[in-house]
């Protein structure tokens, strides 16, 4: 069975997100005979990381990453709350209804979390 694992971000601080991402090509690394399951869920003040224009230097990591598998998947509910259009987002970007409930949804699936 493949490895699952759920990387949740909430801050807005690309320090996370570049740690995230550092994580998951480390991970996806490790386990290159296997494929294994990678989501990440942003919420909170994170969507504002995923924004096109916000989000230039770590684009193409993002998008090699989502070619390998890497699901990224942003909550609706911080978007509004913000006043952040789903247009505005990376198209490797999915928007989910609720970042936390995704967030439990996968662990009671078997996903790991970290919390970068």
């Amino acid at each position: 069975m493949a490895e699952k694992v759920v990387f949740h971000i909430d801050e807005d601080r690309s320090e996370t997100l570049l740690m995230a991402l550092g994580n998951i090509e480390n991970f996806l690394a490790a386990l290159s005979a296997e494929t294994p399951a990678v989501v990440v869920v942003a919420n909170g003040n994170a969507v504002k990381l995923l924004r096109s224009h916000d989000a230039e230097s770590y684009q193409r990591r993002i998008a090699t990453l989502v070619q390998a598998g890497v699901r990224f998947l942003v909550c609706h509910n911080a978007l509004k709350k913000l006043g952040i259009r789903p247009e505005e987002l990376l198209t490797e970007c999915a928007v989910i209804p609720a970042g936390i409930v995704e967030v439990v949804r996968l662990q009671g699936m078997g996903y790991a979390y970290v919390k970068p």
